[in-house]
């Protein structure tokens, strides 16, 4: 089995050795430029060049600290094209850095294909470590972080979104989740048909930045305040979901779900519950819980 051969960097005041043949992955900020590290502004001033999702958005933060390292993209579009030849020159002994917009690289970012194939080429690829929105925000949110799981971003189509909420559902892990600001309310909807509409969330907004909002509750009230509010949707979005608990009986199989669905279009929720309920043997509250999810999304 073949090891990658790290070499220990050297803290010496705010200077850092950055041997060649060296692939760095960079944290950097997601709002505050203070809690960029000093370890990664000397990385970052060491390589002999850095890699940047956004050299636009980069470019700020390297000015910011006085970092004149040359830059170049590397992103989601070039990545599998550039991958190799930076491969190529890390063994002919230059040092790289790959940042992101923001963040730990390859958390949702593009980085993935150069760090497999560095790797595979038996080169250091070694972490630099610092801020990620995912971390920031299980940490405050008070939901059980002993489990959990990230899911990222959800398929922005509709139809596939609640696809992959429905799979989750039963889900008993912390789930986390990324999203855009021009999807976050459709977003908080569709889990409401999927969790229920009580179920717990954490809706993180812009973290550690100007206009940071934390609010936790459930995600009825959640998607009602986005709704109330436009200024609640603007900005970068860290959605966490409570898991489930098993306790609550409100998991509508597929065949219930299509009963009580064809019910509703002629009846009212309580009555298409009841009759959804005896037809099917699912638990009438969870039949009326659903109907109201559903009703409340247009479904």
């Amino acid at each position: 089995m073949l090891f990658c051969r790290l070499e220990w960097m050297k803290m010496n005041d705010a200077t850092v050795e950055t041997p060649g043949g060296t692939l760095y992955i960079v944290a950097t900020p997601i709002g505050n430029l203070a809690d960029m590290s000093q370890r990664a502004i000397a990385v970052l001033s060491g390589v002999d060049r850095i890699a940047a999702e956004d050299t636009r958005r980069t470019v700020k933060l390297l000015r910011h600290y006085a970092i004149q390292t040359p830059m170049f993209a590397l992103h989601e579009h070039n990545e599998r094209e550039l991958a190799p030849r930076l491969v190529a020159q890390l063994e002919q002994g230059q040092s790289l850095a790959l940042v992101c917009d923001a963040g730990t690289p390859l958390i949702s970012d593009p980085g993935y294909n150069l760090v497999r194939l560095a790797r595979a080429a038996n080169l250091a690829v070694v972490p630099v470590p610092g801020p990620s929105a995912l971390i920031a925000a299980l940490s405050v949110s008070g939901l059980a972080t002993d489990h959990f799981v990230f899911e990222g971003f959800l398929p922005s189509r509709q139809a596939a979104r609640k696809a992959r909420l429905e799979v989750l559902r039963s889900e008993s892990r912390t789930l986390v989740f990324y999203e855009a600001s021009h999807r976050v309310l459709e977003c908080l909807k569709d889990m409401q048909v999927a969790f229920g509409l009580e179920r717990q969330a954490v809706l993180a907004r812009e973290l550690t930045k100007q206009f940071e909002t934390v609010r936790a509750d459930s995600l009825q009230a959640l998607a009602h305040k986005v709704e109330d509010d436009t200024q609640q949707q603007k900005g970068e979005f860290v959605i966490l979901v409570a898991g489930d608990s098993g306790v609550e009986s409100h998991s509508v199989h597929a065949e219930a779900e299509r009963v009580l669905s064809l019910l509703l279009g002629e009846l009212p929720i309580k009555t298409a519950a009841k009759l959804a309920a005896r037809i099917t043997g699912v638990n009438k509250r969870a039949l009326y819980d659903r109907a109201l999810a559903l009703k409340q999304s247009g479904g």
